[in-house]
């Protein structure tokens, strides 16, 4: 079911890239934020179940990710907020349920903050509101590596960090289909987009988040471990949290029926 891709101008004028599936259905409205170094491609199975249940659905490919503009950071995760609001606006949308996964979660967090009146409901997958006291060390040493030994070198540990070994043994393909999108990224984006990470702390918005939400996250995730998801879940007033067991980091390509329901729970509570 793949979209084509369409874009955008943002506010700076830069351009983003973008996926739709289900133009006008009347069954909600949704935005899909993916991970760091990877595109809204990833989400088009977890789409093809919204767009069966009627829903209209748009996945960015974020600034300096996948198709968008390549531009400079520096970049922050409000600036990643801002560019959903200016994508919202582009197509015509006073308000959305947020889905983000990893970094995606970070950007639907800070949009949770800067626009509740636009947000209808919110999951996040895989994801945290922060990473530790020393986040902006470790995430400023992982751009370092990409920068000199590029992202290649890192496709192994990031495969095991991804994927549980049953999906990579059952799945070759896609796993593969999923580091090439990681690799062709371009490297000065992907620095600052880890430095951009490593400075997020996106803790002081939960208790404000007023809408339905979930969270969701692999049981064997140890890149944003269970621990931050139950954080989320206790300081997000009303979230319920799911365990998905024998999953890793990218639930959304993993276990795709289980991202689709939560979005879909969440996205009828939002309307009822």
């Amino acid at each position: 079911m793949n979209a084509e891709i369409e874009t955008a101008s943002l506010r700076d004028s830069a351009r983003i890239a973008y996926r739709r599936w289900g133009v006008g259905n009347p069954g909600g409205r949704i935005v899909l934020v993916h991970p760091l170094a990877l595109d809204g491609s990833l989400w088009e199975p977890v789409a093809a179940r919204l767009t069966a249940a009627q829903m209209d659905v748009i996945a960015p490919d974020c600034r300096g990710h996948g198709r968008s503009e390549r531009s400079p950071g520096p970049y922050s995760v409000e600036q990643f907020a801002d560019d959903l609001a200016d994508l919202m606006d582009h197509a015509g949308w006073s308000g959305a349920v947020v889905a983000g996964c990893s970094m995606g979660g970070c950007v639907a967090q800070a949009f949770a903050g800067a626009y509740p009146q636009r947000l209808k409901g919110l999951i996040l997958v895989d994801t945290t509101s922060w990473y530790g006291l020393d986040a902006q060390a470790s995430w400023a040493e992982r751009a370092a590596k990409a920068r000199t030994e590029g992202l290649a070198s890192m496709s192994g540990f990031q495969t095991t960090r991804w994927f549980s070994d049953a999906y990579q043994a059952d799945h070759p393909q896609r796993v593969a289909e999923v580091i090439e999108i990681f690799i062709a990224n371009d490297l000065e984006c992907y620095a600052a987009s880890c430095i951009m990470l490593g400075a997020a702390d996106l803790r002081p918005v939960l208790s404000g988040i007023k809408v339905p939400a979930q969270v969701v996250v692999g049981e064997d995730d140890y890149a944003t471990p269970v621990a931050a998801s139950e954080y989320l879940a206790r300081e997000i007033p009303g979230a319920r949290l799911t365990i998905l067991p024998h999953a890793r980091h990218l639930t959304l390509v993993e276990r795709p029926d289980d991202i689709a329901a939560a979005i879909a729970e969440v996205t009828e509570a939002s309307v009822s």
